[in-house]
């Protein structure tokens, strides 16, 4: 995709190709619809088994099930909604069905709230002699655990009721972002050294001009950036302030010691997990990032290292563009070493419209992968001709085989682990896509160029994701403190987080404070700090994979497909990798210095 003064396409103006086949869904809006009612009109069925779980195992049974055919049918409906809101946040169709689904999930889940309730209510006993007597259960077990797991937590019946029928207004902080993000932000054009006008977009800056060369584009392209995000500085704030208070009121009313219990009971994740992954990293990492920061200004011939500056090419006139054909050639040899079925999966994706590659008036920005049970996964991603952009693409197809392989195995209540997992498999595709290129060249030059898009990779997910992870630890804490969250708030706290990590090897300015408002995922969660927690796993798996070859590609293929049957821990203990200490994360971070030394030397 070449960057011209031309303004960005809308939706219907990408060719075919480079669209996703959301058709593979529903036909079309009307087929959705249909769907949507057909769903909608399914929930009075639930009505015949209020009150009565507790009665026998085969009304339990008959319950679970119906639920579990309904979620199938959500899946799919929530899916096409959001796919379809992601390709054009400005379409007011693509609005009003989000809209129509939020309503719906949220009178699903009220109509729902009651199986919860009433499995916490049942003697324990009792749900011990329903599984034993009724084999079918066995596959809802993991889940009724959880549920117990949680029993000190629940509110009254009604109470949950009325929490899960609110569901749309609680996700409301996220969707004022989103809107605000996708349909109304517009950034100002600037110019390149000719004079020819070049547009600015959320998805252009992040995966093009923030890479660019040329110091006087991208440092235009930043303040164009970043004087949007000013303008939108109180309105995102409101809306993240609201996600907060929201999060800690729920917190406190279900009895937790802290929103971080709460949110972490999910993940399967101890409070000392969390807080060693984010810690060794911010403090360990710092001084290799510093020595990488401090290198680039040199070579690049800066008087002044800035935060837009750090993701500037290091070797900017060796920097071969790739199209997306390309890039899948070579991600489908990498991938090689995962065997045929998992390779079948890879060239499905990338042959079979599963790809949106094209940008466009509304397009969100980053990139993600959804994957649907009952369908296939379906990827966003903005292609920007670079080498950066394949390695995204591996990243989101490694999201794609995890899922269509536990979707594959496992039943629908079964398929997702804790997110805190979820992020291992997408990076140990870039893992294994690096080591291929590496292994490939005997280029000094190659190798070199190769090694700063691995640590991309680790800049993505151990800097940028894990200081939006100390942000959001830092935040959690003023507002459990009592302090008012204001947009002043956020921007020194994200300030402060960037002074201290990079100390005085990068120039923080007030500009780099707004770029807390970069990010979705303070909407969902803890989940910033998960990227780290996915990266050092697959960091030692990938090392065990070049070690020990068709062993540990065995058991990697055994726990993707095993998809929420078992706990993080559990999972990572089956490929090899212990958690449960800070070991792992000194490894992973050790690692990375070893690459910054490497590059440094190869200036040398």
């Amino acid at each position: 995709m070449q960057i011209t003064k031309q303004t960005r396409p809308y939706r219907h103006e990408v060719p075919e190709e480079l669209k996703w086949k959301v058709e593979d869904l529903f036909a079309d809006s009307n087929a959705w619809k249909a769907a949507l009612v057909q769903a909608e009109n399914s929930l009075a069925a639930f009505d015949q088994y209020k009150g009565k779980l507790a009665t026998s195992s085969s009304v339990l049974l008959e319950c679970l099930q119906a639920q579990e055919a309904l979620l199938e049918s959500i899946v799919l409906i929530s899916t096409y909604a959001s796919l379809k809101q992601s390709e054009d946040g400005t379409n007011p169709e693509n609005q009003a069905n989000s809209s129509l689904f939020a309503a719906f999930n949220a009178k699903a889940a009220g109509t729902m709230s009651f199986i919860q309730s009433e499995i916490l209510e049942m003697p324990e006993e009792l749900i011990a002699q329903f599984l034993k007597e009724e084999q079918k259960l066995a596959v809802y077990s993991r889940n009724i655990q959880k549920i117990l797991a949680a029993k000190k937590y629940a509110l009254s019946s009604e109470t949950e009721k009325v929490l899960a029928s609110l569901g749309q207004i609680h996700a409301s902080p996220y969707l004022v972002y989103q809107s605000s993000k996708l349909a109304d932000m517009s950034f100002a054009s600037i110019e390149d050294n000719n004079g020819a006008e070049l547009p600015v977009s959320f998805a252009l800056f992040e995966d093009v001009y923030e890479f660019s060369p040329d110091p006087e584009i991208r440092r235009n392209a930043y303040k164009s950036f970043t004087d949007t995000l000013a303008s939108y500085n109180n309105t995102i704030a409101a809306a993240y302030s609201t996600e907060v208070k929201k999060q800690v009121t729920l917190a406190n009313i279900r009895g937790y010691a802290s929103v971080t219990d709460m949110l972490l009971e999910s993940q399967e994740v101890t409070t000392e997990m969390y807080h060693n992954q984010l810690s060794v990293i911010f403090n360990e990492l710092a001084p290799h990032m510093r020595k990488f920061a401090s290198l680039k200004k040199e070579q690049l011939g800066l008087e002044k290292m800035l935060f837009c500056d750090l993701k500037a090419p290091l070797d900017h006139e060796f920097n071969p563009e790739t199209t997306f054909e390309e890039a899948s050639d070579i991600i489908l040899e990498a991938l090689k070493v995962m065997g045929p079925e998992y390779s079948e999966i890879m060239k499905k994706a990338l042959t079979e419209r599963w790809v949106d590659i094209a940008d466009n008036v509304g397009k969100s920005t980053g990139a993600f992968c959804s994957s649907p049970y009952g369908s296939h996964p379906f990827i966003l991603i903005t292609w920007g001709n670079t080498m950066r952009s394949a390695f995204m693409l591996a990243h989101e197809l490694g999201h794609a085989g995890h899922f269509y392989l536990a979707n594959k195995n496992q039943r629908i209540v079964n398929t997702r682990p804790s997110t805190y997992f979820i992020e291992a498999p997408s990076t140990m595709n870039e893992m294994l896509l690096a080591d291929y290129l590496l292994a490939k060249t005997n280029d000094n030059r190659m190798r070199r160029w190769t090694i700063l898009q691995l640590l991309g990779t680790y800049y993505h997910n151990f800097v940028t994701h894990l200081l939006e992870g100390e942000f959001q630890r830092r935040v959690y804490k003023l507002a459990e403190e009592g302090t008012p969250l204001t947009a002043k708030v956020f921007n020194e706290v994200k300030g402060n987080v960037l002074k201290e990590f990079w100390g005085d090897s990068v120039e923080i300015t007030e500009q780099d404070y707004l770029t807390w408002m970069r990010q979705p995922h303070y909407y969902m969660g803890l989940y910033p700090y998960t990227y780290s927690a996915g990266l050092t796993a697959s960091t030692a798996v990938a090392a065990s994979i070049h070690e020990n070859g068709q062993e540990t590609v065995d058991k990697w293929l055994d726990v993707l497909r095993a998809g929420g049957t078992k706990t993080p821990l559990e999972l990572l203990k089956d490929a090899g990798v212990d958690m449960s200490n800070p070991n792992a994360i000194k490894q992973a971070v050790a690692y990375v210095g070893t690459l910054v030394d490497e590059l440094t030397d190869s200036f040398a």
